[in-house]
């Protein structure tokens, strides 16, 4: 377990968090630029230093400031990552990587530099020059160098932002990974909700230097009590597993607790665990079933919440699977909602049109 308690008074607002993460996993600090991520980011990481704070990392104490302890960020298990890769220019991307490798006691050095390189895909870049690299191989040599280090935490503050969309598609499946084949506790700030989706199994939403709210991304990204992103952004994350191929059509059934969805095959295995994000914006609702529809993905429910979303003629409503724990947001118009009679409890059929998988 991560724990941090942290007051720090900033420019626009101050930092005043108390917070728990899990040890294990992703987790990700998300909420509107401004709102004291990269702050709390750094005193994670012992870059910046809250007076009276503390701060534990799986038993271990990095900060407190009542027994008048305050680790430095250079004793800390921590490889930090920001939105500019700052490689050393004058070093190739080999020496960059080995640069506080080499630094370690043999002793602590629990990731070798083979495995911190099979990990980010830098293999081929290992003999160039850092001056000639792109933006997302930089970021890549980035998150190897800070791996090289064996840290107990990888904090990454935004390491996407400055990238376009085709460096964002190069380095998300890198850091996907992590987690998975390191073992390392990720800690992964982002104003993006699509990147927390993918990324997160823990989400803590910030707003104004404060955690509003805590939890697992699909309970949390579901909820229509928070100021999260509404508009072309809404939509639920949901984990579940192959279940079922048909062959001849192309198409694979994935299972989520209570429902399940057809999609186009993944290419992947029955049984494959596989995350799954369903937009608001591609379901909708019908107080019948319809067996004459294209639509193949109908899921009986009961309606949950009714909330505003972005543009007045339209809501957000949460319906939950009549079969089980699974939430779906649905984006309808108000007309509608006063035409189905739309309110909680009221059982409906979820049409879901299509679901994106983050696998």
């Amino acid at each position: 377990m991560i724990e941090a308690t942290l007051r720090l008074p900033r420019g626009g607002f101050a930092l005043d968090v108390a917070l728990r993460l899990p040890a294990r996993g992703s987790s990700a600090l998300f909420g509107p630029s401004g709102c004291g991520k990269t702050t709390l980011l750094r005193c994670l990481a012992g870059l910046e230093h809250a007076p009276g704070g503390r701060v534990v990392v799986d038993g271990e104490v990095w900060q407190d400031d009542a027994a008048g302890v305050f680790v430095p960020v250079h004793r800390r298990a921590v490889g930090v990552v920001f939105q500019e890769a700052s490689l050393f220019e004058h070093l190739d991307v080999r020496a960059n990587v080995e640069f506080g490798w080499k630094r370690l006691a043999p002793a602590q050095r629990r990731v070798s530099i083979e495995q911190a390189v099979e990990w980010t895909g830098i293999g081929a870049l290992m003999g160039r020059s850092s001056a000639g690299l792109s933006g997302g191989e930089r970021q890549r040599v980035a998150i190897a160098r800070a791996l090289a280090v064996s840290p107990r935490l990888l904090l990454m503050d935004e390491p996407l932002a400055a990238l376009d969309a085709a460096r964002k598609a190069e380095i998300l499946p890198a850091i996907e990974r992590l987690n998975e084949l390191s073992g390392i506790t990720l800690v992964y700030v982002s104003h993006a909700i699509a990147e927390v989706a993918r990324l997160a199994d823990h989400v803590v939403l910030m707003d104004a230097g404060r955690a509003v709210a805590a939890g697992p991304v699909g309970e949390l990204l579901s909820r229509l009590d928070l100021p999260l992103p509404p508009g072309e952004d809404a939509g639920v994350v949901l984990l579940g597993e192959v279940g079922a191929l048909d062959v001849p059509w192309h198409m694979a059934r994935l299972d989520v607790p209570g429902a399940s969805f057809w999609t186009r095959d993944p290419s992947l295995p029955v049984g494959h665990v596989i995350r799954l994000r369903v937009l608001a914006r591609d379901v909708s609702l019908s107080l019948v079933e319809q067996p004459g529809s294209s639509i193949a993905n109908q899921i009986p429910a009961v309606v949950e919440a009714i909330a505003d979303d972005t543009h007045p003629s339209q809501v957000l409503v949460r319906v939950r699977a009549r079969g089980g724990a699974s939430a779906l947001l649905a984006r309808v118009t108000r007309r509608s909602v006063q035409a189905l009679g739309l309110a909680p409890g009221l059982p409906v059929w979820a049409m879901v049109k299509s679901v994106a998988l983050l696998d």
